[in-house]
């Protein structure tokens, strides 16, 4: 494990890098260093976890194929914690199978970069998904629907008054749905707004986060309505 950090004094994010691979954790720690975010990193997914619960970091570079513990195990374990759920996390694999982007999506994962990797791209989903966890100084209007209040200024959500916590990807779909109530937004529509560029991944990745989230709305689940071939609607 290593922790490093070159901001001029000045409080930057943390960037957990976990890889066993110690080239590919250099790279992504220059990179992310030369870009002002502060690092971490870990060689294997029991180290990964411990850093995890320790350092509480803004997000997670997190490779699948890992000693001792692995990827998945650790997005699993991570979702089990309150103190963590919520930590974004970007998967690393050099499987880019469907099936296994769809099973890291379910235990917790909020995107998923098939090695080799540009280092630009990966760099831009990195400033993607911190961008999608600040408000916009812009938006100050709370969004109210069937029992859900959204608060895009305070990043909250409440079910019925009381909080519920959600992830940066599936606030911002919610979001995103309760924009325009009634209207349909469809899956390319919601993968580009919740992931800031064009998402290569397969139209499940919305169904899955989609299900994550009815899942944290509780009673209040069917606000989001599937409109069956297209997407998915806010009840008007």
């Amino acid at each position: 494990m290593r922790r490093s950090a070159d901001t001029g004094g000045i409080m930057s994010e943390l960037i957990l890098v976990v890889d066993d691979e110690a080239d590919i954790r250099d790279l992504l720690v220059f990179n992310l260093k030369r870009e002002g975010y502060e690092t971490a990193e870990a060689s294997d997914g029991v180290i990964a976890l411990e850093l995890a619960r320790s350092l509480r970091p803004s997000l997670i570079l997190l490779d699948v194929m890992l000693p001792r513990m692995d990827g998945l195990a650790v997005c699993r374990e991570l979702g089990k914690d309150r103190a963590t759920e919520n930590i974004p996390i970007i998967m690393l694999t050099a499987r880019g199978d469907d099936i296994d982007r769809i099973v890291g999506f379910e235990l917790g994962a909020d995107d998923y970069v098939v090695k080799p990797f540009n280092t630009r791209e990966l760099l831009l989903r990195v400033k993607a998904m911190l961008r999608r966890r600040a408000p916009a100084e812009d938006e100050d209007s709370l969004l109210r629907r069937h029992g859900v209040c959204l608060d895009p200024q305070a990043h909250k959500v409440t079910v019925n008054d009381i909080p519920v916590e959600l992830t940066a990807i599936q606030f911002s779909l919610l979001k995103k749905l309760m924009s325009s109530p009634g209207c349909v937004c469809s899956r390319e529509e919601l993968l580009e707004s919740s992931w800031d560029y064009q998402y290569e991944g397969y139209d499940r990745t919305v169904d899955t986060h989609i299900k994550r989230l009815r899942a944290r709305l509780g009673d209040a689940a069917d606000i989001i309505e599937t409109v069956r071939g297209i997407g998915y609607r806010c009840r008007s």
